[in-house]
């Protein structure tokens, strides 16, 4: 083989290995510790990405779980409102990464600052519609120039694994029926059962999003609610993010709640964790435990409401 052949087939394989990665890492260095969590929220919002909360998971981990591997790590939700409604116009499940979600993370003993994200190629895939969908590829854009301007020398690095098989659904969904004409208190009775649960199954809404306030406001009126949860389950990003600090790409979780105009059903839905063993090629046990655990639980919770 030439030196040439070499090459191109070495450029081949390092393509087709970026192109099979359905997260995205991009790493700076940051030996003078000007990067923060703070300071990369702040350029997603000029890139115009609204950040709904950027929290420090490292004071719930050390509290919880008496210490962390980290010096920073923190999780981060946020979302491009304009492109949110041209999208839920079209495809509804939307909300599934409305807000979408990052993690942000520095190793102790490390001085390189790091940040996750799911590239739009797979969160198409995850919602079911066309990967090249102009406004999704927009999206990805205004994460790509947030992220270079947060992190001026930074760059993409390459994830040291593939994806494995998705061994399930890629979205668990439900549907209750509620008549239009009191769903107000229907859905107000349901959200405050749907509540009350979390706590006891160890999940923690990590923020909240009435996105329809944002659709009224851009005179879209197609819903009579579009709600998003953000949910956190603390063991779960604590274990997983002790082997794939990457993780936050899918934590914390969107869960929409929804109902059109015109229809008789509150459609729920949220990403499954199967998309998080199949894109984070998790293999150790006590990850695996921990997700689905937590899987069994939402699905057990969501059951008893919608049956």
């Amino acid at each position: 083989m030439t030196h040439l052949l070499k090459l191109f087939t070495a450029m081949a394989i390092t393509a087709t290995v970026i192109l099979a990665q359905e997260i995205q890492i991009f790493q700076s260095e940051n030996k003078d510790g000007k990067i923060t969590p703070q300071t990369i929220g702040s350029a997603f919002e000029k890139a115009g990405l609204y950040i709904s909360e950027n929290r420090d998971m490292n004071v719930p981990f050390v509290k919880q779980f008496k210490e962390s591997g980290f010096t920073v790590y923190n999780l981060a939700t946020f979302f491009s409102k304009s492109d949110v409604l041209e999208l839920v116009k079209t495809y509804p499940q939307i909300g599934l990464f409305a807000p979408m979600s990052m993690s942000i993370w520095t190793k102790k003993g490390e001085t390189t600052i790091s940040v996750s994200t799911l590239t739009p190629e797979t969160m198409a895939t995850i919602m079911g519609i066309p990967a090249n969908n102009p406004t999704l590829q927009k999206i990805g854009k205004m994460i790509h120039e947030a992220l270079k301007s947060a992190m001026p020398n930074g760059k993409f690095i390459t994830i040291p694994y593939s994806p494995k098989p998705i061994d399930g659904k890629r979205v668990t969904t439900f549907e209750i029926e509620m008549d239009s004409a009191s769903w107000e208190d229907a859905k107000e009775e349901f959200q405050m059962g749907f509540e009350g649960e979390l706590s006891p199954n160890g999940f923690v809404m990590a923020g909240f999003n009435d996105l329809n306030y944002d659709f009224d406001e851009k005179n879209y009126e197609g819903f009579y609610f579009y709600d998003v949860y953000s949910i956190c389950k603390l063991p779960v990003i604590y274990t997983v993010a002790k082997v794939r600090p990457e993780a936050g790409a899918f934590a914390p979780c969107s869960l929409y709640m929804y109902m059109k105009k015109g229809e008789s059903q509150m459609k729920l839905g949220f990403p499954s964790v199967y998309n998080w063993i199949s894109a984070l090629s998790i293999d150790d046990k006590a990850s695996l435990k921990e997700l689905k655990d937590a899987q069994n639980r939402m699905e057990k919770i969501l059951s008893s409401l919608t049956e």
